[in-house]
């Protein structure tokens, strides 16, 4: 997955595919700022899934509520937020049916572990 803007920073360690769901009704800020030269953030609405690639040792800050008052509501290691990356190909069977022979499909599927 590409994040065109403030890709992670290369390292050895291999960024995680995480996910964030803001289940409040109220406005969030995402943040990662431990991570030295990368910075990360996006604002997240009520309801609204957050897919986004970090190091392992990245910890998820959450800013809830109003502009001027948002207070640190949460801190989440992104280890917690991590997901499982399947293709179509790994979940198909192994049946005769004419499109598990001639097509091959790799959309990449999420599961939240």
């Amino acid at each position: 997955m590409a994040q065109i803007f403030d890709p992670v920073p290369d390292s050895e360690v291999s960024a995680l595919l995480c996910c964030y769901v803001n289940a409040t009704s109220q406005i969030q800020v995402a943040r990662i700022t431990n991570i030295p030269n990368w910075y990360f953030e996006r604002v997240v609405f009520p309801g609204q899934r957050l897919v986004f690639e970090a190091l392992p040792e990245a910890l998820l800050e959450i800013h809830t509520g109003m502009m001027a008052s948002a207070i640190l509501s949460d801190s989440i290691p992104c280890e917690r937020l991590y997901v499982i990356e399947e293709t179509n190909d790994d979940r198909a069977t192994s049946s005769d049916s004419p499109d598990n022979k001639t097509q091959k499909n790799s959309t990449p599927v999420a599961a939240v572990v």
